[in-house]
C-alpha cells in the first residue's frame, strides 16, 4: 500500500488540469480576482478579529433560529399526522354509515314512490 502511485497521479492531474485552465485569459483574470478579494478579505479580518468575532455570532444566531422555526414546525407537522391517524378511522366510519343511510333512504323512497297514488295514474 505505501507504494501506491494513485494519489500522486490524482494529485499531478490535478496540477495539471489547473495549469492547463489558466492558459484561458478569462480564466486568470477570474483566479486573479478572486485571489486578490480573498487576501484583502483575510488581510481585513487579521487586523480586525473582533469584526470576524461578530460577523460570526451573527450568523451562528441566524442558523440556530433557522433551526428552531424548523424544529417547530416539524413538531407541528408530526403532532397534526398522529391527529389525522386518530382520526381517520373515525371518518371513515362516518363516511361508510352515511354511504348505508342513503342506501337505505333510496331504497324507502323508491318504495313510497311506487306505492303512491300518483305514480300509478
Amino acid at each position: 500500500m505505501g507504494n501506491s502511485k494513485l494519489g500522486k497521479f490524482i494529485l499531478l492531474g490535478a496540477l495539471l488540469g489547473g495549469a492547463a485552465a489558466l492558459l484561458d485569459r478569462a480564466t486568470r483574470n477570474s483566479v486573479m480576482g478572486t485571489s486578490k478579494k480573498a487576501a484583502n478579505e483575510i488581510s481585513y479580518y487579521a487586523k480586525n478579529p473582533d469584526t470576524l468575532k461578530q460577523k460570526l455570532a451573527d450568523q451562528k444566531d441566524k442558523f440556530q433560529a433557522a433551526y428552531e422555526q424548523l424544529s417547530g414546525d416539524v413538531s407541528y407537522i408530526k403532532e397534526q399526522v398522529e391527529e389525522l391517524k386518530a382520526l381517520t378511522p373515525q371518518v371513515k366510519e362516518l363516511v361508510t354509515d352515511t354511504k348505508e343511510t342513503f342506501v337505505d333512504s333510496k331504497e324507502e323512497y323508491e318504495t313510497i314512490m311506487k306505492d303512491s297514488p300518483a305514480a300509478t295514474s
